[in-house]
């Protein structure tokens, strides 16, 4: 996802105001900010210093000027909110509907296994999924062979680690062995990031009780 290791909300964070975020984990955070704006004084922080940074150094002519301008110009203009159908109350914050094109009550769901939907796609190099999951369905145990991230729009789910509600991340990695299970309240919808498969683990009647639901 990126050259340096995540393993934490705030190292997410530091690469956000870097810059050096992937699209999709870009709009992932974005949306916790929306969701969860208190949590905006870190990135606040963060930028201030960067900031300071800056100042302190020297600048640097840039290369190729005009082509670069020109280039910025003839880009495409990203998704715009106002061509998605409307929807009295988004449950995905505008980040996401920008990035996909739709809000919850549309999304093209596909059933993968009893009680887990999910839209995905492949954006900027990374398996990007919207997450439908039954209450109290759990899902298949598993580690990663890359970065995961997942943000939480509606809902909650529970694992190793404790709870994640609604504009909560999670940030895995091969490190991290979990089976989430969605609260029996209602349903959990969540957005995912990944830039490498995950690796189903646990035992085979396990597995296998997962996989039926």
């Amino acid at each position: 996802m990126v050259h340096e290791h995540i393993d934490s909300v705030d190292a997410l964070m530091a690469h956000y105001v870097a810059g050096s975020l992937p699209e999709p984990a870009r709009v992932l955070v974005a949306s916790h900010l929306e969701l969860k704006p208190d949590n905006r004084g870190l990135v606040t922080d963060l930028e201030l210093l960067a900031g300071e940074a800056l100042e302190l150094t020297d600048g640097t002519p840039i290369a190729d000027r005009d082509q670069r301008l020109q280039a910025i110009f003839a880009s495409k203009d990203m998704p715009s909110a106002a061509r998605m159908p409307n929807s009295a109350k988004p449950v995905f914050p505008r980040p996401i509907r920008e990035l996909v094109g739709f809000d919850a009550d549309t999304v093209p769901w596909k059933t993968k296994l009893p009680g887990f939907k999910e839209y995905s796609t492949d954006i900027d190099g990374c398996e990007v999924s919207l997450m439908w999951i039954r209450p109290g369905r759990a899902l298949p145990a598993h580690t990663h062979k890359g970065m995961e991230l997942i943000l939480i729009l509606d809902g909650a789910f529970i694992d190793e680690r404790g709870r994640f509600g609604p504009g909560d991340i999670s940030v895995a990695d091969e490190t991290l062995d979990h089976r989430p299970v969605a609260e029996k309240e209602r349903p959990c919808i969540a957005f995912s990031v990944l830039d490498a498969p995950i690796k189903l683990t646990g035992s085979f009647r396990q597995l296998i009780g997962d996989l039926i639901g």
